[in-house]
């Protein structure tokens, strides 16, 4: 049984006036079933041998149609009537009692066959109303038969009974006898019925505390079983869906609601479950309705049958729980290349420190040579072109080594506020000030005023030194534009940040290696070592910033870094 059943039923717990209005229509009915089946009876032994009193046809008619026309507005009244249940319930009992003492006095008085018809309301009452109903009945039902022994004492009953109570004693022990025996019997029934009506209303009332507490428990784990992450399905015996909740939806990509998958084979949505393997890490390929294929983790556990199940040996039900793993082990590979690589870079950087020395010493070495073989003239030019030679690469590698270095071992940042302009300045100085730079070259400062950033200065060099190069190697021979912009702004989570902007003038990006520019190692050009962009993007990074290229409307690449400032 799923989930929803059991919410469906447990919603239909009745409260107590429900109950009893319920009780009372039963009663109303029983009422117009005993009375139809007397005059029934009446019918069947009048004229036979047997000797006993019936009503005459017209009277018994007259007091069938009472009691129907009676029953019947009592029946609306209960169901429009929005005061005590309680009260309704006593008249009723009492309007019973009055039809059981009409019924006694017309079909013999003391001598009447339905005597026993005066228990119909005392054990009514008694059931309906435990605790005053019975006794109410059985005090109305003693009085009523006093009454009907009385009117016999002193010949006020029927002309058609005078053949039967004519010799009828007359003794006041025995009227006070049987005035005694059927008000004690009266008594004792309503006494019985008010203990079983108690013990009824009890069971009643726990009864209803349970099913209420049942309804808060199945909403509470209907409510559970919803909004749960991981899909749960469960399946019986022949492999038939049996309840699935909201998680599952999400995981299969499915258009349609949960509720669609009951009653459907597992085999036929999940082709690829096997449920005889180990319970251990499961997983399989699942392909979606729009063709993606996503992977599945998924365990199952055997749900414990009833003994009656485990003796009949029918195959059992079980639980699935299917997990969306598709991102999960996407991590463990970035995980387990991370460690890779971070084994590779601790190598890495190990050789490439002790590589730094050897070249330094090469380098200063060649420059030693160059100066010789420069001082001895045009006897010794090819020597001292070749120290050059020399002397220029150990150059170019001790900047790579230490720019992998510096990728490897990232400086934590120490932020202070200074000029934007001044740094900027510094770093055009270093790099007119290299024998590489083009006296073509213009780099264009377009901010007004003293803008001020906070963060790591030294760091900042290093990120703007990387920019400008990287844009100048782009930019057509001649005609090397670079222009910088800056202005405050804020950002999505409205932080105030300094938005800087280094713009060049060559061809733009790729757009088909956008993605990759500031992963380490690559590049297009023939001389780079692929650490610059990915030195910058790590730099910007470990200052809270962010870092966007793009292509501007005119031509170009725009590198675009937003640096925060302090609250």
């Amino acid at each position: 049984m799923d989930f929803s059943t059991l919410l469906d039923r447990a919603r239909n717990t009745i409260s107590t006036n429900q109950l009893l209005r319920n009780q009372l229509l039963w009663m109303l009915l029983l009422r117009i079933i005993l009375y139809t089946s007397l005059m029934a009876l009446s019918y069947m032994f009048t004229g036979t041998q047997i000797e006993i009193i019936v009503l005459p046809a017209n009277l018994f008619i007259l007091l069938l149609l009472v009691v129907y026309l009676t029953t019947i507005v009592s029946a609306f009244w209960l169901l429009i009537y929005q005061g005590s249940l309680r009260k309704f319930g006593f008249i009723q009992t009492l309007i019973d009692t009055g039809f059981a003492a009409l019924l006694v006095f017309f079909s013999g008085s003391s001598s009447s066959i339905f005597s026993s018809v005066f228990f119909f309301p005392i054990v009514a009452g008694g059931l309906i109303l435990p605790r005053k109903g019975g006794l109410i009945a059985a005090a109305a039902a003693t009085l009523l038969f006093g009454a009907i022994l009385f009117l016999e004492r002193y010949g006020l009953y029927p002309a058609y009974l005078v053949e039967y109570l004519q010799h009828s004693t007359s003794s006041p022990l025995v009227i006070l006898n049987s005035f005694s025996v059927h008000g004690l019997t009266f008594f004792l029934a309503a006494i019985l019925s008010a203990l079983f009506g108690k013990r009824l209303l009890k069971t009643e009332h726990a009864l209803s505390d349970s099913l209420k507490n049942f309804d808060r428990l199945a909403i509470l784990y209907k409510q559970i079983f919803d909004n749960i992450s991981t899909g749960i399905v469960t399946i019986d015996g022949q492999g038939i869906i049996t309840s699935a909740n909201a998680a599952v939806e999400k995981i299969i990509g499915s258009s349609n609601s949960p509720l669609t998958l009951i009653g459907q084979n597992l085999a036929d949505i999940f082709p690829r479950i096997e449920l005889t393997r180990e319970n251990q890490r499961l997983t399989t390929d699942f392909q979606k309705d729009d063709g993606c294929t996503v992977r599945i983790g998924y365990a199952h556990m055997v749900i414990q049958g009833t003994e009656k199940e485990q003796l009949a040996a029918e195959p059992p039900h079980k639980i699935i729980t299917l997990r969306d793993i598709s991102d999960i082990e996407k991590l463990e590979q970035q995980v387990r290349q991370t460690e890779k690589l971070a084994a590779i870079g601790m190598m890495s950087a190990s050789i490439a420190h002790d590589f730094r020395n050897p070249l330094t010493a090469i380098s200063g070495s060649a420059q030693v040579l160059a100066k010789e073989f420069s001082a001895e003239g045009a006897k010794s030019y090819a020597n001292f072109q070749l120290t050059n030679i020399i002397q220029r690469e150990s150059n170019r590698l001790i900047t790579t080594i230490a720019d992998f270095l510096r990728f490897s071992r990232p400086e934590h940042c120490h932020c202070n506020w200074f000029s934007l302009r001044s740094c900027l300045d510094e770093v055009m100085q270093v790099l007119r000030a290299d024998p590489a730079w083009p006296n073509s070259a213009k780099i264009i400062l377009d901010f007004k005023g003293t803008v001020d950033i906070w963060a790591d200065e030294k760091q900042m060099f290093t990120v703007f030194n990387h920019l400008i190069q990287n844009g100048l190697a782009f930019c057509p021979e001649g005609k090397q534009r670079i222009v910088v912009t800056a202005n405050e702004v804020r950002t999505t989570d409205d932080q105030e940040a300094i938005e800087i902007s280094i713009k060049d003038n060559g061809p733009g990006l790729d757009e088909s290696k956008k993605g990759q520019i500031f992963e380490p190692f690559f590049t297009t050009r023939a001389d780079g070592t692929g650490l610059g962009l990915a030195i910058v993007k790590q730099t910007i990074e470990e200052h809270h910033g962010t870092l966007t290229v793009q292509n501007g409307a005119a031509g170009g690449a725009i590198f675009t870094l937003q640096l925060p400032l302090p609250q």
